[in-house]
This record gives structure tokens, sequence and C-alpha cells, in this order.
């Protein structure tokens, strides 16, 4: 049964609002030990509660959990959402997510070790050489590139569940995709904070919504980029077709080899 006009309206916002929330809830779930010791943290430190060792033990728990935990749940919402911006909605949430869960978890949990461990590094060098007056500079380009590392995962997550590619090739194509569509990337940042302040206003949101709408918002961005990328690809392999028919007419052949073309995995993404 399909509901018309404002009923009709109400009912898509009410779907819609469901869906977000149930992918929303699957994430939570994944990464309970994350999230649980996060939460922690976040009380200990409103409530001035615990001392520096506690602080620095929290942190690495976070450290070692977020690599097993948060990336591949993380990696699942990305396969979920992708449906969604391509515009397969009627997709099972439930069945999506976990299969996503199971196909890219080795690629998540590495890629989450690899991130982890280099945001860390990059974090000890810029509070140690904020500190340090001669070397403040150092520092700054240090925080550049911390938030450069971290703002690449929205790509590195979209490119996980996008493309048939190898880790080597995941890790290379996130980083450059990020240096060379930075309007893109940064305004996905600027969203994604801008959603995150809502949550920390209304810390509910991020279990039912904060999450799903920041993978959605990155997605599309990432999406947006493809489309980009494939249009111009495609130019670009007409233009060396209509060459290549050119030359063999000038030398008088008439078949032309035609070239290949790389395909994203999945049928939906022809």
């Amino acid at each position: 049964m399909e509901f018309k006009g404002a009923m009709g309206g109400l009912y898509r916002i009410t779907e819609w609002i469901s869906r977000i929330a149930f992918g929303n809830i699957l994430w939570a779930l994944c990464s309970i030990p994350f999230l649980f010791i996060a939460v922690m943290k976040v009380i200990m430190i409103a409530t001035q509660q615990g001392g520096p060792n506690e602080q620095v033990t929290l942190n690495w728990a976070l450290g070692i959990l977020a690599p097993f935990t948060v990336f591949p749940a993380t990696s699942a919402l990305f396969t979920v959402v992708r449906k969604w911006v391509m515009g397969n909605t009627d997709v099972s949430t439930f069945k999506t997510f976990f299969q996503g869960y199971k196909e890219n978890y080795l690629k998540s949990m590495l890629g989450g070790l690899i991130y982890t461990l280099l945001i860390v590094i990059m974090y000890v060098d810029v509070t140690v050489y904020m500190g340090m007056g001669n070397l403040r500079i150092l520092g700054i380009v240090m925080l550049v590139l911390m938030i450069l590392m971290f703002i690449s995962m929205f790509n590195f997550f979209s490119i996980v569940v996008h493309y048939q590619m190898t880790f080597k090739q995941v890790i290379t194509n996130a980083m450059l995709l990020t240096v060379a569509r930075p309007i893109r990337v940064f305004t996905t940042l600027i969203l994604a904070a801008v959603l995150m302040y809502i949550g920390l206003r209304y810390p509910a949101l991020y279990f039912v919504c904060i999450p799903a709408l920041i993978a959605m918002v990155a997605f599309f961005n990432f999406y947006a980029t493809y489309n980009k990328l494939q249009l111009q690809a495609e130019a670009k392999k007409r233009q060396e077709e209509e060459e290549a028919e050119a030359a063999a007419q000038e030398r008088g052949e008439d078949d032309v080899p035609e070239l290949e073309s790389v395909e994203p995995r999945g049928e939906e993404r022809k």
C-alpha cells in the first residue's frame, strides 16, 4: 500500500528515521567494547575522577580496541549507506550490514591498525613539538598531517566497500583522493563536525543517528567524486578511441582494439 500526499511524505520520513536508527544501532552493538571505554573516559573527564595513569590506560584500551571493533563496524555501516546513496533503499539493513562486516573485516582491521598507529604517533609528536617554542612550526605541520590522515579515513571506508582492491591499493587511493579532491573531503569534514557538535549537545543521538548520518555524508561526497572521475575517464577513453581510429584509418586499418575499463565490484556499480 502506497500513501500519497502528506501521509506519503510522513511515511517516507518515518521509514528513513527507522532505517538510519537501525543501521546506527547495529554499528553501536558491534562497537560496544570501544564505546564502553570511551564513555568511561568521558565520565572520568567530566567528573574529574581518576589520575593521569587511569587516562593513559583508557587511551591504550581505546587504541587497542578500535581496529578490531570500530573499524569493521564502520565498514559494515558504509556498506549499508552505499546501498542507500546509490538508490537501493529496499535492501535488508541487517543482512547487508553483516554481509559487509564479514567481507571487509580483514581490510578494515588492518586499516584500523595502520590508522590508529599513525594517528597516535602524530598526536604524540604534536603534543611534544607544540610545547617547544623553536619546534612549534613542526608541531603545526604534524597537526595538519594528522587532520589529513583522519579525513582520509572517510575515503578509506568508501573505497573498501565500493571497489575490489588489494589492501595496499585501498590505502594508497584513500590518501591520493584526499589530496586530489580537498574541497569534497573538507566539506565532509565540516558536515561531520557539525553533526558531532549536535551529538555533543544531545548525546543520545550518537546511539540513534549521528554515525550513520556522518557515513551517509562521507559516502555521498565520495560517490559524487567517483562519478565525476568516471565521466572524465569515459571522455578520455572516447578521445583515445577516436585518435586510435583516426590513426588506423590513416594506416588503412579497419579494426581498432577496444580499450579495457575497470569496473567497481557489484552489478549495481556498473
